[in-house]
């Protein structure tokens, strides 16, 4: 069973940066990808690459904010989140291997705690 690792979370500053980082222990075969969940409500989908064309998709909220970049090869992902806000706070998946629309990947990792202050 592949296992994936994220790296990078912590508290910024509304208007900050952080750079989220995921690495698979394996190969994945078609994507990888974020997404987040509050507390209390539905995890929702930030950003995903597949391999296969290199195409990048995103949630409706990113507006730009955010952009995704990967290497199949190493089977790693990084998400540069930029002009942070505080209704971001979150923790921050990974997971790999989803599709669109659904984007149902799996595995998954452990999470990674993002926390934007105001």
């Amino acid at each position: 069973q592949v296992q994936l690792v994220e790296f990078g979370g912590g508290l910024v500053q509304t208007g900050g940066s952080l750079r989220l980082s995921c690495t698979a222990s394996g190969r994945t075969r078609y994507s990888m990808g974020w997404f987040r969940r509050v507390p209390g409500k539905e995890r929702e989908f930030v950003a995903a690459i597949t391999w296969n064309g290199g195409n990048t998709y995103y949630g409706d909220f990113v507006k730009g904010r955010f952009t995704i970049s990967g290497d199949r090869v190493r089977n790693s992902v990084d998400l540069q989140m930029n002009n942070l806000k505080p209704e971001d706070t979150a923790v921050y998946y990974c997971g790999a291997d989803g599709d669109w629309p659904n984007w149902d990947f799996n595995p998954w990792g452990q999470g990674t705690q993002v926390t934007v202050s105001s």
